[in-house]
């Protein structure tokens, strides 16, 4: 299982949000690049960036500083998300180095769009789904739709996603523990790997999270704790590769 650490840009900052509050930030840098540097060298294997002002404008924002990171690790696994509603997108982003694109709201809007981008893009997409209390919500978690997260999720099987993005958004942020369980009910539902966000806090969840991998739990997200120090992004991944 890996341990992703999350870069989130906010006009061009480091920053962590608060269940996707814009106005609820923590300024953790001012170097994307250097932050970036700093997970690698802690042993990060891959890397999850988010365009925030992307997600609330529907088109990319922090492009730059995206650019900027890809071309600084060309051999490093990055996934990117926030505003990727076009096909151009997803190509510009792929052609500036990045591995993976993660379609969110619009997966959940036009569900037609993931498939297009994954026969256009074989490989490289992922779908990003984000719930409270199972339910999807969209557009930087501003609207909550009566559509279960499960359910949706069984449409992308057959369209050729390479995994999932489950973000719990009542935790996210919220250094409160990962909901394994909702993780978990993804990965069967889906038949997909999934990547867990939200909550990942501390090694107790790491634990739990690697305790059911082999239910095909690819990863884990974590932005707040690694920032905070209440999580050693080396001493985790270092966990989790012990119990292969």
């Amino acid at each position: 299982m890996l341990i992703i650490p999350a870069i989130d840009l906010k006009d061009g900052q480091c920053v962590r949000l608060r269940q996707g509050e814009m106005g609820e930030s923590t300024v953790y840098g001012n170097d994307p690049v250097e932050m970036a540097e700093r997970w690698v060298s802690a042993g990060g294997r891959r890397l999850h960036l988010v365009d925030l002002n992307g997600a609330f404008e529907g088109k990319p924002v922090n492009g730059e500083a995206v650019t900027a990171i890809a071309k600084a690790y060309p051999d490093l696994p990055i996934q990117i998300g926030g505003g990727i509603r076009s096909l151009d997108t997803i190509e510009q982003y792929l052609d500036a180095g990045v591995n993976y694109v993660i379609i969110g709201t619009k997966a959940v809007k036009e569900p037609k769009f993931v498939a297009e981008a994954c026969k256009a893009f074989p490989g490289s997409v992922i779908v990003g789904l984000d719930a409270k209390d199972g339910l999807v919500a969209t557009d930087g978690w501003a609207e909550v739709s009566t559509l279960l997260a499960t359910e949706l999720a069984k449409r992308f099987e057959q369209d050729g996603v390479s995994s999932i993005v489950y973000t719990d958004i009542s935790r996210d942020g919220m250094m409160q523990g990962v909901n394994v369980d909702a993780t978990v009910a993804m990965a069967k539902a889906s038949g997909l790997p999934v990547i867990a966000s939200g909550g990942v806090t501390n090694m107790d969840d790491i634990r739990a999270l690697q305790a059911v991998a082999e239910a095909g739990i690819l990863g884990a997200i974590t932005g707040r704790a690694i920032y905070e120090g209440e999580l050693d992004l080396a001493e985790a991944q270092r966990y989790c590769d012990q119990q292969k």
